[in-house]
């Protein structure tokens, strides 16, 4: 197995939101890039059963003497936390005093840079759960001292995604769909692989201020196309569609719940986004970090159902195609 080679001590990562769907994959790829990586969640005991091999460390990031406790000897700090569990405006002021906590502590602590997954603008006004997201990337982005890197995904395919399993539970449950005119926004999902490749990139990326790169797919998609195009790959050749022009987001959210396992809460915040195309600026950091051609959503979506079908052991780590990705573009 690949081991970034370096005569320094063993450097410290902390991973916050560690046990969650993206987390939980980034850090075995950070362990085996060489970092010692410290695992933030709420509940210490329930991450040590699942994943006894790994460091955990019990922690409130909305409490200053947590987050400064857990930072202590941490060079880079992943940022992988937010709220998916309501809609109040109240929320993007709760993000934004969890993130600025985060970011005083991470300049007292010596911290050399905090890695961010922040979503992506959309092209119209936001729901308040992407504004949330968008104002988080703005505080950590705001220090004199503590360069942030922000990377923004829309839809990320993988076994685990909120998301995702959504589009999924949709595609496979339901023999006849309707499909509301705001599932013509446009979007450029991305494999989850690919997003783990930048997230772990992102540790040595060369960063002299703070700064904020898309993570687009390599295929621009509306809703419709990623629900009719998982129906195939289901084998639902024959799903029946009946386009309504009134349907908002609020009402589809209601009927989402009726179909999906994902939780309601996230469930409407999700759908709440898709009123606007959610679009990258551009897929400056692919270049920037060499990595090859992203995975198509054809294939990301083969991936995850390959691990939905091996639920009890899912591979939450990189494909060998992945992993080797990486290798090269930190030894490059």
């Amino acid at each position: 197995m690949y081991m970034e080679q370096s005569d320094e001590p063993r450097r410290q990562v902390l991973l916050s939101g560690a046990s969650g769907f993206v987390g939980r994959r980034l850090a075995t790829v950070l362990e085996v890039l060489g970092w010692r990586v410290v695992c933030v969640t709420r509940d210490a005991r329930r991450a040590r059963r699942a994943w006894p091999e790994r460091t955990w460390l019990e922690a409130d990031l909305t409490r200053d003497a947590d987050v400064r406790r857990a930072l202590q000897g941490c060079r880079v700090a992943y940022y992988l936390v937010h709220s998916l569990a309501e809609e109040s405006p109240a929320l993007i002021e709760r993000e934004h005093a969890m993130a600025d906590t985060f970011l005083r502590a991470a300049e007292d602590a010596g911290v050399e840079r905090i890695v961010y997954l922040g979503a992506t603008a959309p092209q119209g006004p936001p729901s308040v759960h992407l504004e949330s997201r968008l104002e988080v990337g703005r505080v950590l982005r705001s220090s004199d001292t503590v360069p942030a890197l922000e990377l923004r995904a829309g839809m990320i395919v993988g076994y685990g995604s909120a998301s995702w399993q959504i589009v999924r539970d949709l595609a496979a449950r339901l023999p006849a769909m309707v499909l509301p005119r705001w599932l013509q926004t446009r979007s450029q999902p991305v494999a989850i692989d690919d997003v783990i490749v930048a997230l772990a990139t992102g540790a040595r990326f060369p960063l002299d201020s703070s700064a904020s790169f898309d993570l687009p797919g390599p295929e621009v998609m509306t809703y419709r196309e990623t629900l009719l195009r998982t129906a195939e790959l289901l084998g639902h050749r024959h799903l029946v569609t009946l386009d309504v022009p009134v349907l908002s987001p609020m009402l589809s959210a209601q009927w989402i719940r009726l179909v999906t396992m994902a939780d309601w809460s996230v469930a409407r915040e999700l759908v709440q986004g898709l009123t606007s195309d959610l679009l990258a600026r551009s897929d400056t950091y692919w270049q920037l970090i060499g990595h090859p051609p992203l995975l198509n959503f054809d294939r990301a979506v083969r991936r995850a159902l390959e691990d939905e079908a091996h639920v009890a052991q899912p591979t939450q780590s990189l494909s060998a195609r992945a992993l080797e990705s990486l290798v090269d573009v930190v030894a490059g």
